[in-house]
């Protein structure tokens, strides 16, 4: 039978107790679970929420997840990369203990809570890795699961692709760790001071710990366009890059887990190395999962110029740059 918790929501109380990661021996030694590069073709959306009460808390005590949040999302760029096809995979041996594959892969924006209500998690896969360990794998893409209750599978095996299946309004994989009936974050999987931000081992192999830094917010998305652009536009993915016939120049980047008093700053640079187009927002007023800019200019009367256009797309924090894109095009005659 299929176990519970792949029935129920991905998003779960998070109810550690003292001493729950006791016998830490026998922990599995967990991969990155996901065949991408944070920083390069993926991100770290979201991690476990560490705050006992009604706040929310990251594991380094930053706010890089929300209430009750009970596992690590692991984040695609776009549907573009969503539709090539990207593996999710085994973070650890172990034995398929739950499977389901039958859920569209759709944005819960446009089906509504209702028809994800006891599966959230969407299409997924639970391994148990012995000693009670079990990790759970969400919001993978329909029909693509290639694994059955009862197979054995190893570190790195690939289990399916990331979908957007479930609670979800973007393509991830939502990976949840357990021992028992306890959510563990892997991170920090002491949970005994669930307010404590010190350094902790983790669960993580070498390879995966180094694969994911710690980053409070990243740069998702940044590009030129030759038409004016939506966050849908970008979310979608495969956005025509401009020409020299092109009526516009448009220039957009994206950002997520921000911070209140975040500034996003966005510049377009003509070939002479001219401003041709700035956008500076007001500091954010609250934490935003994701946010997104755009400027540009309209073709003058007398064409573009042929030549390199830059773009530069920053986030300012504290009155420092944290974050930064460059980026640039080839307008050819």
């Amino acid at each position: 039978m299929m176990p519970r918790w792949i029935l129920a929501s991905a998003v779960l109380v998070l109810s550690a107790s003292p001493g729950a990661v006791s016998g830490q021996a026998e922990a599995p030694a967990l991969s990155f679970p996901v065949a991408c590069e944070v920083g390069r073709s993926c991100e770290l959306q979201h991690y476990i929420d560490r705050d006992p009460g009604p706040g929310a808390r990251d594991y380094r005590c930053g706010p890089q997840t929300y209430q009750a949040h009970s596992g690590v999302d692991i984040r695609l760029l776009d549907m573009a990369a969503q539709r090539r096809g990207v593996a999710v995979l085994a973070a650890a041996d172990g034995v398929v203990a739950g499977v389901r594959d039958e859920m569209e892969d759709i944005s819960v924006k446009v089906r509504g809570l209702a028809s994800v209500a006891n599966k959230e998690c969407g299409n997924g896969v639970v391994v148990n890795h012995g000693g009670g360990w079990q990790t759970q794998y969400c919001h993978m893409a329909r029909g693509s699961i290639a694994v059955k209750v009862g197979d054995k599978v190893r570190t790195g095996a690939a289990l399916g692709r990331v979908g957007l299946s479930g609670q979800t309004e973007y393509p991830h994989l939502h990976l949840t760790v357990r021992r028992g009936d306890v959510t563990i974050d892997p991170f920090a999987p002491d949970m005994s001071n669930p307010a404590a931000c010190g350094p902790q081992r983790g669960l993580w192999t070498a390879a995966a710990r180094a694969a994911m830094p710690y980053s409070a917010g990243a740069v998702l998305n940044v590009g030129f366009a030759g038409a004016v652009v939506s966050m849908e536009d970008i979310e979608a993915g495969g956005v025509a890059p401009p020409t020299i016939s092109s009526p516009f120049l448009v220039v957009y980047g994206r950002g997520i887990a921000l911070l209140a008093g975040d500034v996003l700053q966005l510049e377009l640079r003509g070939p002479s190395g001219a401003v041709l187009a700035q956008n500076r927002i007001a500091p954010l007023p609250r934490w935003q999962a994701q946010y997104f800019i755009r400027t540009g200019a309209a073709r003058p009367p007398a064409g573009w110029a042929a030549g390199i256009y830059r773009g530069d797309f920053q986030v300012i924090r504290g009155g420092k740059q944290v974050f930064q894109r460059r980026f640039e095009v080839n307008l050819k005659g």
